[in-house]
């Protein structure tokens, strides 16, 4: 599989790389031929150019070895394609805070390389543009389905935040393949089902049904994403069980969901909502997992009033 076109296209479009800038490629054993391939790119643009590699983190959201973290941080612009994700650690946060642009490819394989960055990026910024203008001001959203979602957030004094691909500014950070918005809102109450995907399980063969009371999760119907909480509770007590983020998924170029919560979250008229880490993107949150559940069929409603979804 040529891995290049997609460097391209994330390397030079994405992200801009300059010839005077420093950029940190960070992969783990799983994803080194994509971590590669965008380095092979990076290093024709610039010579400060590095690629390192460490063993894949036990789960979403846990922090990379202290060097790697301190390369990042350091860096002009950081690529991390990673088995584990790292958008919402402190690591990342720290780079961007310091002026690095970052972009972040939690869980990608070849395939979804390939064709997910197969986009009209200026079209994706298009319609987040468009839809933080339908939602930034509202102050409750509630999100239904025919499976039986029916949830309501209050987003509170909290930002609207937009993944468009475009990482062109100091401090910018972007999820490659791109395209949502999103926000973690300060408190939510409901049901949600989750009929798309969700680690651990990638796209699901069963329902997964979550209950959210004042802010927290407080029952799950599966045992395997049940265990993770568990787990990550305890480290972090609680606020594992922190409803996290809704996000509206605006990448028109994806379809059909192929089980991979990297690309399906993205899907053009799709809501995920998340649960656990939420300090990354605007809460005050801290915990070791960060579990995305993608609804397929989804009516959102700010205020009372329908959102025209992609």
């Amino acid at each position: 599989m040529d891995l290049k076109p997609a460097a391209e296209t994330a390397v030079r479009q994405c992200m801009n790389l300059a010839s005077e800038e420093s950029c940190v490629i960070v992969t783990d054993d799983r994803r080194l031929k994509i971590g590669e391939a965008l380095y092979e790119v990076a290093r024709e643009i610039t010579a400060d150019s590095v690629l390192l590699g460490y063993p894949p983190g036990p789960q979403h959201g846990a922090e990379p070895p202290a060097p790697v973290a301190a390369a990042m941080r350091g860096a002009d612009v950081v690529l991390a394609p990673t088995s584990k994700s790292l958008s919402h650690t402190r690591a990342r946060g720290a780079a961007t805070d310091a002026g690095a642009r970052a972009a972040t490819l939690p869980g990608i394989t070849e395939e979804v390389f390939t064709t997910g960055l197969d986009a009209d990026y200026e079209r994706i910024r298009e319609e987040c543009e468009r839809m933080i203008e339908r939602v930034a001001n509202a102050i409750e959203i509630r999100v239904t389905s025919p499976q039986g979602t029916d949830i309501t957030f209050e987003p509170g004094n909290r930002e609207w935040l937009s993944d468009t691909g475009i990482v062109h500014e100091p401090g910018a950070f972007s999820n490659l393949p791109a395209g949502e918005v999103f926000i973690s809102p300060e408190t939510a109450t409901g049901t949600y089902v989750v009929d798309g995907t969700m680690h651990p399980h990638g796209l699901l063969d069963e329902e997964i049904t979550v209950e959210v009371e004042d802010g927290f999760v407080t029952a799950v119907s599966d045992s395997e994403l049940r265990s993770e909480l568990e787990e990550a509770a305890e480290a972090v007590g609680r606020d594992a069980y922190n409803l996290a983020e809704l996000g509206i998924g605006t990448n028109v170029a994806v379809t059909d969901l192929v089980g991979s919560v990297l690309l399906d979250e993205k899907a053009a008229g799709t809501v995920h909502i998340a649960i656990g880490d939420d300090a990354g993107i605007g809460g005050d949150t801290e915990a070791p997992i960060h579990s995305d559940g993608i609804i397929r069929e989804p009516t959102v409603y700010a205020d009372g009033e329908e959102v025209d979804l992609p």
